[in-house]
């Protein structure tokens, strides 16, 4: 068990191991479950970054801060994928074509694009945030990525005939991992931000599901990169739905 945690550590993010920790595929196909406990943990260390600097800088400031350490804190893996499959989906080119652009390691315009609006998105729609909803929606912000990434898996087949790095994970699906990513969404953001917080978790399994299918119906399937670009697509959803709560006249 606690292998497969640190497992799930070691994939998802840049922290460092001690040498006398060794995974292997077992731990890290076991690993899956465990995403959201780190999409936790990588909140709850944002959150706290966030309040620190509470007392030093302005929302804005705060926000752009908030994002570079989440993005350091994973790798910017995820960010990574999100440019490979807007290259790819964006292309008009035949499947096989889209697949072999998102094996490309150079960005092309449509990757950047994506890129530069996902982070403004990320950082203005915090940035409107203020007040207890603020530090409740930074924590569900990798939550939700990291959820995602387990609807993703199991609503779609690995569309690389080849296999890849990724479907490791295709031993240890289950139906129960949508349900898990959905009671660990729902409750904790019933205890971070109540009836708003359930209304994030919702909000994001139904972001996820019409993402699968838009890549259900691209290539057939998931692979890392799209991936990488669900995690970060779900991660707006926290804060979009706070931003619209408060810009109605809700919390803030």
């Amino acid at each position: 068990m606690m292998r497969s945690f640190l497992a799930a550590i070691q994939f998802l993010t840049v922290f460092p191991l001690p040498d006398s920790v060794v995974t292997d595929e077992k731990d890290l196909a076991r690993s899956i479950y465990y995403f959201p406990i780190v999409g936790l943990l990588l909140g709850g260390f944002a959150a706290a970054f966030d309040y620190g600097f509470g007392f030093l800088l302005p929302p804005l400031a705060r926000s752009v801060l908030v994002i570079l350490a989440l993005l350091l804190m994973s790798g910017g893996l995820h960010l990574d994928g999100l440019a490979d499959t807007a290259d790819a989906f964006f292309s008009s080119r035949p499947r096989e074509r889209m697949l072999e652009i998102m094996k490309d390691s150079r960005t092309g315009p449509m990757g950047v694009a994506a890129v530069v609006c996902i982070l403004a998105l990320k950082i203005t729609l915090l940035a409107s945030i203020s007040g207890s909803m603020r530090s409740g929606v930074i924590l569900l912000t990798p939550l939700a990525g990291r959820c995602a990434l387990l609807v993703m898996l199991e609503m779609l087949p690995y569309a690389r005939p080849e296999g890849g790095i990724c479907s490791v994970f295709l031993a240890k699906r289950s139906p129960f991992l949508a349900v898990w990513a959905l009671i660990v969404m729902l409750v904790a953001g019933y205890s971070a931000a109540q009836w708003i917080g359930l209304t994030v978790g919702i909000t994001t399994m139904a972001a996820t599901f019409l993402m699968a299918l838009y890549t259900y119906r691209k290539i057939g399937g998931f692979t890392g990169d799209t991936l990488g670009a669900t995690s970060e697509v779900a991660e707006i959803v926290p804060s979009m739905v706070a931003a619209v709560w408060v810009f109605h006249g809700g919390l803030s």
